[in-house]
């Protein structure tokens, strides 16, 4: 029964987010704002990730694949298609609901305990559309964008692992890239990214938001809203890549 209760609450705090909308000139700039916030702010780690999960994807591959009937350049290919399809994707997304998500349930946890939200609510103000829509949006925008960076760096970390380390040179490493490439699965990693960011940033948004207690729950909150949005995103990636892919 608890866990029906959250969903049917979730249900209705998203209907809410477009129930007596503010000025679009007002959402124009938060949107902006917030794009700077998620996408800009996360680029570091998420480059640095990229970087070692491809180098370390290469050198795992070269060890596993040791065999005379299967081509060197075939390393290039499992690094190019993990990367593409799995590890960009799905495990940078785990790590930005970690900062991001943290992020966003604290700080309107903390709104919400300090009466912040309840003045807005007096003032006539729709709180959550007006807190929480633009980092919606923001995040559906702006993290397809930051993946795919991430993908370009984390297939550049596994030429860079596979060239210095010799256990793959250059030559094999980009004829391997340019093997049998599908950009379909470009789009499905970005269909991917787009499900991700509207669950980090509405069920973070939705565990800050309904915070209740002082400076201990807001820390419970973003401990919950990191953990559901993780299992979330587990449980979406499955489902998508069982709809559009299989």
């Amino acid at each position: 029964m608890h866990t029906l209760f959250h969903i049917g609450r979730y249900c209705i705090f998203m209907k809410g987010l477009f129930l007596k909308p503010e000025k679009i000139s007002v959402y124009y700039k938060q949107i902006k704002l917030e794009m700077i916030d998620i996408g800009y702010g996360s680029l570091g780690i998420s480059v640095l990730i990229s970087v070692f999960m491809g180098a370390v994807l290469t050198i795992q591959s070269v060890h596993n694949l040791v065999s005379p009937l299967v081509p060197i350049y075939a390393i290039a290919i499992v690094t190019r298609d993990a990367v593409i399809l799995e590890f960009s994707p799905t495990v940078v997304c785990l790590v930005l609901a970690g900062k991001v998500g943290s992020s966003i349930a604290s700080q309107l946890g903390t709104m919400r305990v300090t009466e912040q939200i309840d003045a807005l609510e007096i003032m006539g103000i729709n709180s959550s559309g007006y807190l929480v829509l633009p980092k919606i949006i923001a995040a559906m925008l702006i993290l397809p964008f930051l993946i795919l960076i991430t993908m370009f760096v984390g297939i550049g970390g596994g030429w860079m692992a596979g060239s210095i380390t010799g256990l793959i040179n250059s030559h094999e490493f980009r004829r391997g890239l340019l093997s049998g490439f599908d950009t379909y699965n470009i789009t499905f990693a970005s269909i991917k990214v787009v499900m991700f960011a509207f669950i980090i940033t509405s069920v973070s948004a939705y565990q800050g938001f309904y915070t209740e207690g002082g400076a201990l729950e807001v820390g419970q909150s973003s401990t919950r809203a990191v953990v559901w949005s993780s299992v979330l995103i587990l449980f979406m990636d499955y489902v998508l890549t069982q709809l559009l892919l299989i």
